[in-house]
Formats: C-alpha cells, structure tokens, sequence
C-alpha cells in the first residue's frame, strides 16, 4: 500500500541523525509543508535553461515545487519533462497549470487567470472550463477549503501569490516592514540600478541592525515560511548571524538586476506580477510563449513520488537532464549516495545534474563516495556564473555537474 502524502513528506524532511529537539523542529516544519508552500518555484527558468543546455533528445527530471520551471522548460523543446513531488498542494498546482495550458480559450485567459490571479472572473471560468478536465483528488483539492475556511480556488479571485507559507511569510515581511514606516513597493518604482541601491540602503538595510529582527531571525522556525527546513538553516546561516545573511541575499534581490527584468522582485516587494505589458513574467507565462506551450504541453507529467524513488524505477542509461532544486540539503550522507548512485545509473552520455544550496560551496565533495562523484565534472566557473545570474537571489550556490 502506498504511504500518505504526510508519511511521505515527513520521511523526507526529519533527520534521522538529529537530535530530539532537532526530530521536533523538523517534524514541525513538515507539518508546515504539507499544504501549499510555493504558489511560485523560486529558481531562475532562465539560468536553469542556460545550465541545463536542453537539446530536441532531452529527457528531463525535476522536482515540481510550483511547477513554473517544469512549464517554462518546455519552452527549450525537451523530449520529456516529469516534475515530481511529495506535496499534494503543489501537485494540485502543476496540474491546474497544466489544464489551464490545454483548455483555457486563449492567452488573455490564462493570463488573467495566473499572472493577474485577483480577479472574480477566475472562479467562474475554473468551473467552466478548467474543472472537468481534472482528476478527481485535484478537483476536491481546489474545491475544498484551507486551515481558515477559505475556499483554495478563490485564491485565484483574491490573489493566489499572496497565500501559501512563502505568501504569508512575504505579507508578514510587508507588515513588519510597514511597522518601520517602509512600503516595500517603493523599490518597483525605481528606474535604475542607482535608485534601487539608494532605496535599499535608506530603507531596507536599516531593518537587519534592529533588535527584534536580529533576535527573531536568530530561530530556525522564523524561515519555515521560505520553505527553510532546520537542516538547510544551518548551512544557510554558517558563521553569520542570520540577519546578516537575509541582509545580503535581500541585497541581491534588490540591487543587482532591474526590477523591470526581474519577476522575483515583483513577488517579493509587489507580492504579485506586475499589470503592464512591459513588466517582467515567467517564460511560460508570457504572450510570445503561448503557442509552443500548448503545443508541447503533453511532454509534461506530474507525479507524486520521491525523486530518488522515481529514478530508481527507470532503466539505465535513460534520462540526461536532472533538476535538484535545493532538496540536497535536506539530505543526510546514505541518502545523498543513494541519490547519486541512481542518477549516475540512469545518466545518458552529456548528463547534466543541476542543483542549488543554501550555502556557497557545492556539498557534495567528501559526502558522495568519489568512485560515483568522479564520474562527473563539477562546472565550477560556470557555476559561478549561474549563481551571480539567478535573480530570485535566495540561494547562495548553483551548480552544474557534467558526466564525464
């Protein structure tokens, strides 16, 4: 008999090394994860495409989060995409992206429904035209209701980017912002690199020295809401305080892309995608896209499963592009190595393993036996590259393995 969606998200997340205090933390932040966490995926679709140098023959696995990568991937016309997860709010999302692809009327539809997603007219055309396309568990997934009474689906008429645990994180930021007399939206109406740098250091930075932010952030349990286990807390703090860090990470978000190329920050400073044509989106939720998309929509499939598990059940030599996000860190040494052992069976010729940590440095050196991790190249400068160039600017590495 299969094991729950909750059994299989707390198998993944509770260390099995941990102390008791560390057992009780992590199994509180599983249970923080099994509703929705991410109505967006937090990795760069760009550099991702870049990294992962998608041929016409790729076949691809990754894990789906938000599903907004697995989507916008299709745009560089792989083979196959399978998205996997653990999360059933996550895959009733996948899903729901998927139906919207196939049988909305057209682009304005979509557009409305998931780049706008604030307007009452979603609701109906969910029930019209979205609905009778979805399996049974999907449909009672968004027509039932969350911890507050809420029907899900109507985040869709009142916000949906504005809900989830990364959602409530980013409004609790907002308010805490507002506390301090900050609009965060002040930064979307900067018009250069300068005036985003200036409102940021008058305004933003000052926030990191306060005592309460620094005592708050100083507890694991503050970052449940960016989906920041226990385990990855640590690697993500190292020798900082972790104020410090959110300071610099923030900094990035900020500073060092224009916000009128950078949807992330439309999601962390607006809490939605910006309303004019000019403002920036996901590739697959852009009009020039549109096409190809619902052209290719068939190559994408979504399971529930772990991502080792999955591998583990496909022949040898059958896939080549393998999408990590940063669920490494989550992982202790037996699994990582059973994780490498798999990819490294199933790996074609020219593979390529991308993954992003918490940390800087790649975590795999001195953890995955070296008669596996020899096999593959480490892109060091490129990873370089791709970590300067991701503009959700949360993680602090990206990295690029090559097979030998």
């Amino acid at each position: 008999m299969p094991k729950p969606a909750s059994k299989l998200v707390t198998d993944a997340v509770v260390r099995q090394d941990a102390s008791a205090g560390g057992k009780l933390l992590d199994k509180a932040f599983a249970f923080a994860f099994k509703g929705l966490v991410y109505a967006q995926i937090w990795e760069d679709p760009v550099v991702d495409m870049a990294a992962l140098a998608i041929q016409p023959d790729s076949r691809i696995v990754t894990i789906a989060s938000g599903s907004c990568n697995a989507l916008s991937y299709l745009t560089a016309n792989p083979a196959a995409i399978t998205a996997v997860d653990l999360n059933p709010a996550h895959l009733a999302l996948g899903k729901l992206k998927i139906a919207a692809v196939r049988h909305l009327p057209d682009y304005a539809h979509l557009h409305r429904f998931f780049a706008e997603a604030d307007d009452a007219a979603n609701v109906a055309v969910y029930r019209s035209h979205l609905a009778p396309h979805l399996d049974e568990r999907t449909q009672r997934y968004w027509e039932g209701r969350d911890l507050v009474g809420r029907r899900r689906i109507k985040g869709f008429s009142s916000g949906i980017y504005k809900r989830g645990l990364l959602g409530n994180f980013i409004g609790l930021a907002h308010f805490l912002a507002k506390l301090y007399k900050i609009d965060p939206r002040e930064i979307l109406e900067a018009e250069t690199l300068e005036d985003q740098r200036r409102v940021f250091e008058e305004k933003f930075s000052p926030i990191f020295d306060r005592r309460f932010v620094r005592w708050l952030t100083d507890r694991p349990a503050s970052l449940f809401g960016l989906g920041i286990p226990p385990a990855q807390y640590a690697a993500l703090a190292g020798d900082a305080r972790m104020a410090d860090v959110l300071r610099s990470r923030l900094e990035k978000l900020a500073c060092d892309f224009p916000v009128n190329d950078n949807y992330f920050a439309w999601q962390a400073f607006g809490r939605s995608y910006g309303r004019e044509p000019e403002h920036p989106l996901p590739p697959y939720l852009k009009e020039e896209n549109y096409a190809v998309l619902r052209d290719r929509i068939d190559r994408l499939d979504i399971r529930q499963v772990n991502f080792i598990d999955h591998i583990a059940a496909q022949p040898d030599a059958s896939l080549d592009r393998y999408v990590l996000l940063d669920a490494q860190d989550w992982m202790d040494d037996a699994i990582l190595t059973r994780l490498w052992t798999e990819i490294t069976r199933t790996a074609r010729p020219g593979s390529r393993v991308l993954f992003r940590t918490a940390a800087e440095p790649s975590l795999l050196p001195g953890r995955v036996p070296e008669e596996i991790l020899s096999r593959w190249h480490y892109a060091e400068a490129e990873s370089r590259l791709f970590t300067e160039a991701d503009r959700s600017s949360i993680y602090g590495g990206v990295h690029l393995y090559v097979l030998r």
